[in-house]
Parts: C-alpha cells; structure tokens; sequence
C-alpha cells in the first residue's frame, strides 16, 4: 500500500469522498490485497488525514461487498466464490448489454473525442495490468454515464469492483488485454456507427470473454445450456 502516500488528500475536496475513490482503485489495482488486514488509522496515517473519514470511507465499501469488518482487528477483502463470479455476471450481462444498444440510438457527437481518448488510453496500457485495470474502469463507467443514469453506473460500478476481488488471474497476461482493448474500439465503432445490435453483441462477447478468459469461469449462456 505504499503507493496510497502519493495519493495524499487534497484539501478542497471531500476527505470521505476522496478516501472512499482511492480505496476503491486499490482494491480495483491490487494495491489492497486478499488475505490481508487493513486499519483505517495505518491507512490515514499513509493518506496524511485524520481516521474518521477513511474509516467511514471503509465501512460504505463493506455496505457494498468490497471490504468486510473484522471485529477490533481491521478490514479485509471477503471471499469471492466461483458463484459469487457468476452472479456479478448475469447482473452485468442484463445491465450493459442493453445499454450499449440504447447507447448506439443516442446523439454522442459531443462524447466523441473523450470516448477516442479513453478507447487510446486502454490501448496504451495493455503493457501494465495495474494501470490497464484502472483505464479500462474509466472506459466503462463513462460508457454508461452517457446513458445519464447515474444509478445505473453506481449499480455496475459496484459490480465491476466485486469482480476484482476473484483475482487478476490470467487477466495478468498482456493478449488477454491487447484483445480487450481491440473490443473497446469495436464496441465504440458500434455505438457511434448507431449499430445496437452490434453494439450488443460486441458487449456480450467482452464480458464472457472477460467472464472465462480473465477469471476463469463459465460465461452465462453455457452454465444455461443456451
């Protein structure tokens, strides 16, 4: 966790807030790591701020499955089961594949370049899983904000952010990102080429790619003899 010491809090924004963003990437990039014990005053101590507003950070990741207390001893990542994998998927599945197709009928003249650059960024940084995983979150995320729901992006963003605690896996080999990246390009020419149906094969295909590939488990419509 030394790399949190760069990340110390700026003073204009919101200690919780900030805290809670830079624990999440953490535990996205691995820098907060299965099987080990983290207290909120060693890690306000590394961000230079006071305890309260790391551990309230901490125990809004534990009302979302990210972290889990361990009584007077700290927190730590919770077992994730193959199930549990399973389960982050199917809800994936139903919630952005069909966003990439209404995404696709939508005007999106103004989010072009940023969707150019954030497509750029995954292709950049297929070379360091760490920073891959952390540009490939943007992308995604972004994707969903043009739908303008921001519930829909809280719900996936959690769900994204359970799937990293199953393990990087095989995801740590560079092709497996190299074709990830290829997909984000893919899925944007969809979307911007107002291709829904595409669009949404495309997003299908990058999350059971992801799904078996990355973690190892078995995409949806197979476990359902689809």
């Amino acid at each position: 966790m030394s790399n949190l010491a760069a990340q110390r809090l700026a003073p204009t924004q919101s200690l919780r807030d900030k805290a809670l963003e830079i624990l999440r990437q953490a535990i996205v990039t691995g820098q907060i790591a299965p099987g080990e014990l983290y207290s909120a005053t060693a890690l306000a101590k590394e961000l230079g701020v006071s305890v309260s507003p790391v551990r309230e950070a901490m125990l809004t990741l534990v009302n979302e499955g990210a972290l889990e207390a361990v009584r007077n001893r700290g927190f730590r990542i919770p077992e994730f089961t193959e199930q549990d994998l399973a389960e982050v998927f199917d809800l994936r599945l139903l919630l952005e594949v069909p966003s990439m197709g209404r995404l696709a009928g939508m005007d999106l003249d103004d989010a072009q370049a940023e969707l150019e650059r954030l497509v750029v960024a995954t292709e950049d940084t297929v070379h360091d899983a760490t920073e891959f995983l952390a540009r490939d979150r943007d992308f995604h995320l972004y994707l969903l904000a043009l739908r303008g729901n921001a519930r829909l992006v809280d719900i996936v963003r959690v769900l994204r952010d359970q799937t990293r605690l199953y393990g990087l896996g095989p995801g740590a080999n560079r092709q497996l990102r190299v074709e990830a990246a290829r997909e984000h390009r893919e899925l944007v020419e969809k979307i911007l080429h107002g291709d829904a149906a595409g669009a949404e094969d495309v997003m299908r295909r990058h999350l059971e790619h992801i799904q078996q590939d990355w973690y190892g488990g078995t995409p949806t419509a197979t476990r359902q003899g689809a």
